[in-house]
């Protein structure tokens, strides 16, 4: 397929990464009242120009104008109507109460500010809200940003690199496309925050980048995202919801259950329930429902056509049908799979749904924790007992109980990975907070009565001085307290003063 995306020059891209970090320095970016109206913008941006941004994923991906807006323009919009709604509070000061050593004359607030001149790489799965997402954390934070939308989505790289400086200001908020040469000659310059949206492999060259200049990172990644099921559960339900996150986006998700762990008792009324949940939600065929979306491109293609024909276990009880032409893969279901087959090796990313068979729970619980720690962990039980015996034993960026891909939509909670599955997180408040230093700030006075009870702590040291100050300083364990040693403390104080005031009158 020939491309319809223009590359940025590496001319363009410098002019991009120098004039995001002088118009930060010039703190163009800051005002309450400018980041307000650009997170305003940025959703006219989306109102306005759905069709567009359908037709895009439509190009992009085959996906259901119904699968855009609600899994992408609507959760988008929400993130910035959140912002604009709470702007104001997550931007101000917070005044912290000192610590006793610091109570006279001394104010203690953590300065929210923008970290600085930042850039976003994103992904082609969902090429709009994770674009826009961290965009809007960005934004709402005094940022300014550069942003490398995915070009492997091309259509929808380009209807954002016209679109964003139609709305959004040019000088603070611009778009580099291009490849990995492009993005190298990104990450070769010195950036205050990193975000990135991908894969692990990527991520490590990003840390890399990172690593020269001691940038900060956020790194949402993904993996092998796993569904532990209690063979007592509602199978029918369970398995319309497992359906349902695993064949969304046609499985191209990175929350999306990758593999399930079932007793074999439960197998067959689990794969019963599936094949049932399949045909409600795409028919008999699934190739004819314009509800089901197609694999990215080519690569991605004959990458999950090679994991399904070099598996070496497993029976395909559901699906199994594929059209290259199409780039169709249907929903499958492959049973009985060993735990150290190809498929259970690295994140599908696509809607094949391997099954392993299990002893019990805690035979489920050490397999999960014999791999690397997952984006999401999703149980299906109605035993309360069972699911905090998962959540207690197991270490997941996320977790969900009797659902898939729901805590997503939550602005929230924070959302993000742990060790192989990411770093930081994001969403909501978390998003203003990513792109945020807290500068711990203390403001004192210059009154010699505050000098005064500070005397102890300068030389010549004595061994008085010492033990008044860890009289003062030195603080009581709770469970040790008493009422003469509250009482004690205020009248070494006093001491103190007294000392203190004698030596600076």
């Amino acid at each position: 397929m020939t491309s319809i995306l223009n590359y940025h020059t590496e001319t363009e891209i410098q002019q991009a990464v120098d004039t995001s970090r002088q118009t930060f320095r010039s703190g163009y970016t800051r005002p309450l009242k400018f980041r307000r109206h650009q997170l305003q913008q940025l959703w006219r941006l989306l109102d306005e120009n759905t069709d567009a941004l359908c037709d895009a994923l439509y190009k992009d991906l085959r996906k259901h104008k119904n699968e855009t807006i609600l899994g992408e323009l609507i959760p988008t919009k929400e993130e910035i109507n959140d912002a604009l709604e709470h702007l104001d509070e997550w931007a101000k000061d917070e005044k912290i109460t000192p610590a006793l050593v610091n109570k006279m004359g001394v104010t203690c607030i953590k300065r929210k500010e923008p970290k600085g001149s930042t850039l976003i790489i994103s992904a082609w799965n969902y090429p709009i809200f994770l674009s826009f997402g961290p965009l809007i954390g960005a934004i709402a934070a005094g940022c300014t940003a550069v942003l490398k939308p995915s070009e492997v989505a091309q259509h929808s790289a380009k209807v954002i690199t016209e679109l964003l400086p139609r709305y959004l200001d040019s000088k603070a908020f611009l778009v580099i496309n291009g490849a990995a040469h492009e993005t190298t000659k990104l990450l070769e310059n010195k950036w205050d925050h990193i975000f990135y949206t991908g894969n692990g492999t990527v991520a490590k060259i990003i840390m890399k980048a990172a690593a020269v200049h001691l940038t900060s990172l956020t790194l949402e990644l993904g993996g092998k995202s796993p569904a532990i099921i209690d063979e007592n559960a509602n199978m029918t339900v369970a398995a319309k919801r497992i359906a349902f996150g695993k064949t969304f986006n046609a499985g191209q998700t990175c929350v999306a259950p990758d593999y399930v762990l079932v007793t074999p008792k439960a197998e067959p009324k689990f794969v019963e329930a599936m094949k049932k949940a399949y045909k409600e939600l795409y028919g008999a065929n699934p190739q004819t429902s314009d509800s089901y979306a197609r694999i990215i491109n080519n690569r991605h293609y004959h990458r999950l056509q090679k994991v399904l024909t070099e598996n070496q276990s497993g029976e395909v009880v559901i699906g199994g049908q594929s059209d290259e032409k199409d780039l169709y893969i249907s929903p499958t279901v492959i049973a009985n799979v060993d735990r150290d087959d190809k498929l259970m090796e690295d994140e599908l990313f696509g809607p094949i749904l391997p099954m392993i068979r299990v002893n019990d729970v805690d035979d489920a619980i050490e397999y999960v924790n014999s791999r690397d720690d997952p984006l999401a962990l999703y149980v299906f039980s109605s035993n309360k007992k069972f699911v905090n015996k998962v959540l207690d034993s197991t270490r997941s960026g996320g977790a969900l109980v009797n659902d898939t891909l729901m805590h997503v939509a939550e602005g929230n909670l924070p959302f993000g990975g742990t060790g192989p599955s990411g770093m930081g997180n994001y969403h909501g408040k978390h998003s203003f907070d990513a792109f945020t230093h807290e500068r711990a700030t203390m403001i004192k006075d210059l009154n010699p009565v505050s000098e005064a009870l500070m005397a102890v702590r300068y030389a010549p040291y004595t061994s008085t001085n010492l033990k008044v100050a860890r009289v003062v300083l030195e603080s009581v364990p709770r469970f040790k307290k008493n009422f003469v040693l509250k009482h004690l403390k205020w009248i070494v104080i006093a001491l103190v003063f007294g000392i203190g005031y004698k030596r600076f009158a």
